[in-house]
């Protein structure tokens, strides 16, 4: 019998397929006319429910316990508090009044309290530069003053604090070891040095020091290119985790117009003078640095020439180094201070023995700050140029001389020896030093490439 109606089923599955197939529109449309009718339907029987507008609305209240109820806002608010910190630098024109308002302090007892204080008036009121921290309470109430500076040789900073008391301001003055580190900087040439380490943020007293380094080698007025790129190491000098002042240059590349040459400051103990090398362990450094004067011109070289003043044909046995009134002269070399004063027509000079019957002569100088018998070494300001004497203008007037008799001084300085190489005992610290230097300067190099 099972077998009977599936045998009938089949039939009348092939029945429907042959029927479907001779006549597709006809069952096209029964099934739409059929789906039309039950969406009908479904929509009839949706619009017969109640209106939820109608319908009764019960509200239920019930007391839940607060997670917070430990706490008062009231805790909250008369709570201590907090502390506001900002740190800048005192400038020259600042009143008590104005360097608190740039520290967001809000304080007119403060201020009173700096104006009338003999010793915060000295640690604060016009010195420009030095670093200043104000710590706050959170209504903008001083609660202390720092204010941190060093001396250029200082091995310390002073630390002067006004901190507040109750009603009152007390003081303290600190002496406080100077700590080290390092930072790591470079830049592009795009016109000049200076614009170049300025737009890289270096101090310029490093930007000095690479230029004296380097200054033999580069011509830093005429034969920079743009795209030359420089990388270097210098040492800075904190108090309190905060950057003083820069120290001395550590180490340095120059990539100059094809040519790329290099820089290591090493000491290889506090007894021995440190001096800069090349990578391989040669010294950069001569007898005699390159002019007293840096960045300057010579307005009358060792020659025959008309004096300017006397108008007479004679030998002008110096060189006259052009340059504005008040720059800084520095000795050209190692040595010791034979005469400092006022001689004739050099009107302020100073004479230097610098060993091996060599002396160089410093004249028409505005200042003088050394003296007689006082030890300097090479590159240290003695003075500054200015028209003192026999002068038409502010300009250094320097000398040479060997055994007595003057000697063309910049020919001198050029052809002066360098200093002896790297030593056997001290290579091996040179070279892991030499190692470290070139991997982080490296670095730097690589990026600056894409600039």
């Amino acid at each position: 019998m099972n077998n009977g109606f599936i045998t009938a089923g089949h039939a009348i599955a092939r029945q429907l397929v042959n029927t479907a197939q001779q006549h597709p529109k006809r069952i096209a449309a029964a099934l739409a006319v059929l789906l039309m009718t039950a969406g009908g339907g479904a929509f009839a029987v949706a619009q017969l429910g109640p209106n939820p507008a109608d319908m009764p609305v019960h509200t239920v209240e019930y007391s839940v316990p607060s997670l917070a109820s430990e706490f008062s806002i009231a805790d909250l608010v008369d709570g201590p508090g907090f502390s506001l910190y900002r740190t800048d630098e005192v400038r020259g024109n600042d009143t008590p009044e104005s360097l608190l308002r740039r520290l967001g302090v809000a304080d007119p007892a403060a201020a009173a309290f700096i104006r009338s204080n003999a010793k915060a008036r000295a640690a604060i009121i016009g010195k420009a530069g030095r670093q200043i921290t104000a710590e706050t309470t959170n209504t903008h109430e001083l609660t202390a003053l720092t204010v941190r500076w060093a001396g250029e040789s200082s091995e310390v900073f002073q630390r002067f604090t006004i901190r507040k008391n109750g009603r009152q301001f007390d003081t303290i003055t600190e002496f406080v070891p100077l700590s080290r580190g390092t930072r790591l900087a470079g830049g592009v040439i795009r016109s000049s040095l200076y614009a170049s380490t300025d737009a890289a943020n270096i101090p310029d007293n490093v930007a000095n020091q690479m230029a004296d380094v380097f200054g033999d080698k580069i011509d830093f007025r005429r034969a920079l290119r743009p795209g030359d790129r420089f990388s270097l190491v210098y040492e800075t000098l904190e108090a309190d985790g905060e950057i003083l002042r820069s120290g001395r240059l550590l180490s340095a590349e120059f990539r100059n117009n094809g040519k790329t040459h290099e820089a290591l400051w090493f000491q290889p103990s506090p007894k021995v003078k440190g001096d800069y090398y090349n990578f391989a362990g040669d010294s950069n450094q001569r007898t005699y640095i390159g002019s007293p004067v840096k960045f300057t011109r010579v307005s009358s070289a060792f020659a025959m020439r008309l004096h300017p003043i006397h108008k007479t044909w004679s030998a002008h046995k110096g060189t006259d180094l052009a340059a504005p009134q008040g720059t800084p002269v520095r000795t050209v070399g190692d040595g010791v201070v034979t005469f400092a004063g006022v001689q004739n027509g050099y009107g302020n000079v100073i004479y230097i023995d610098h060993g091996n019957k060599h002396e160089t002569v410093y004249a028409h100088l505005s200042r003088i700050e050394v003296k007689q018998g006082e030890k300097v070494t090479q590159g240290e300001e003695i003075g500054a140029v200015g028209q003192t004497g026999w002068a038409t203008g502010p300009h250094l007037h320097f000398e040479f001389r060997v055994a007595g008799d003057q000697v063309d001084p910049l020919a001198m300085v050029a052809n002066s020896e360098t200093n002896q190489p790297i030593n056997k005992q001290s290579r091996p610290a040179f070279d892991a030093l030499s190692k470290s230097m070139r991997l982080a300067l490296n670095t730097q190099m690589e990026s600056l490439a894409g600039e």
